[in-house]
């Protein structure tokens, strides 16, 4: 059975980091691009960062970059997300996605898998 399954949420203080996880099981993980969302309170969900199925190619969000770092383990079949200098504006639920295409793409519609999601709190 396909799963993704994030982990490594939290709550956090503003400056402070976290790093969360995607564990992948039953599909081969290596056909599969990998993405991160969000969704805040209220808020539609966004594409957060992307990373291609051999980590050759990375995408971040203009209101991520400098600070997240995407990169992928396909021996382990995961996806990790380092989050830098959080700000409270990063408050939301965080959702992995696989897409079974190579490349980099922000859209929800070319992801057909779906985690469950993880929670991250910023806030003092």
């Amino acid at each position: 059975q396909l799963q993704l399954v994030e982990s490594g949420g939290g709550l956090v203080q503003p400056g402070g980091s976290l790093r969360l996880s995607c564990a992948a099981s039953g599909f081969t993980f290596n056909y599969y691009t990998i993405g991160w969302f969000r969704q805040a309170p209220g808020k539609e969900r966004e594409g957060v960062s992307c990373i291609s199925r051999r980590a050759s190619m990375t995408y971040y969000a203009d209101s991520v970059k400098g600070r997240f770092t995407i990169s992928r383990d396909n021996a382990k079949s995961t996806v990790y997300l380092q989050m830098n200098t959080l700000r409270p504006e990063d408050t939301a639920v965080y959702y992995c996605a696989a897409g079974a295409f190579d490349g980099l793409s922000d859209r929800e519609s070319v992801y057909s898998q779906w985690g469950q999601g993880t929670r991250v709190t910023v806030s003092s």
